[in-house]
């Protein structure tokens, strides 16, 4: 049997240079509120060049929210205004300066958004002002939070898409550097 793990593998257009590929894993280190809100910072460009020069054909980049609403936490990345695009570009840049191929998980945590980071006890809702203004569920309880209803998109019986803002629409401006 011939080990391919170092050579190239294509994918229709796309070329990465190795199967030594990251998976996406939530960082929840992203600013919770303010105008750095979600934007990804010398930490997150440190932890993704560190895999880059460490020759990683492919880095996923973690579950990226398109709307405020929509993150998992408050701490998570987003990619609905340019300054969250620009700090992106950094990492992207540097990623393919250095052979790896660039990637990225983005996501909408629905119904099921605004919990606390995990280490801070994430079954807890995060209160309103915390940086997510999603609708919470009534009063804090045990266990997870109660499914609620969400505003477009997430109630099971509404199957609109959820539309993304900013860069992060469809055709918005993020393609990378």
């Amino acid at each position: 049997m011939s080990v391919a793990l170092f050579e190239p593998y294509t994918l229709r257009s796309l070329t990465v240079p190795n199967r030594v590929w990251m998976a996406p894993m939530c960082q929840y280190s992203a600013e919770t509120s303010g105008p750095n809100a979600g934007v990804p910072h010398d930490w997150h460009f440190a932890h993704y060049a560190a895999r880059a020069t460490g020759g990683a054909g492919l880095i996923l980049v973690e579950a990226t929210a398109v709307s405020p609403e929509g993150r998992i936490s408050p701490a998570d990345l987003g990619l609905w205004n340019d300054t969250q695009v620009r700090a992106m570009r950094r990492i992207t840049g540097f990623l393919k300066e250095h052979g790896t191929v660039p990637g990225i998980q983005i996501g909408h945590a629905g119904r099921k958004a605004s919990t606390k980071r995990p280490w801070h006890g994430r079954a807890r809702p995060t209160p309103p002002r915390a940086g997510s203004p999603s609708p919470q569920p009534g009063p804090v309880r045990r266990g997870p939070p109660r499914p609620h209803r969400a505003d477009r998109g997430t109630d099971p019986g509404d199957h609109r898409p959820v539309r993304g803002r900013g860069p992060a629409r469809p055709g918005g401006r993020f393609r990378g550097p």
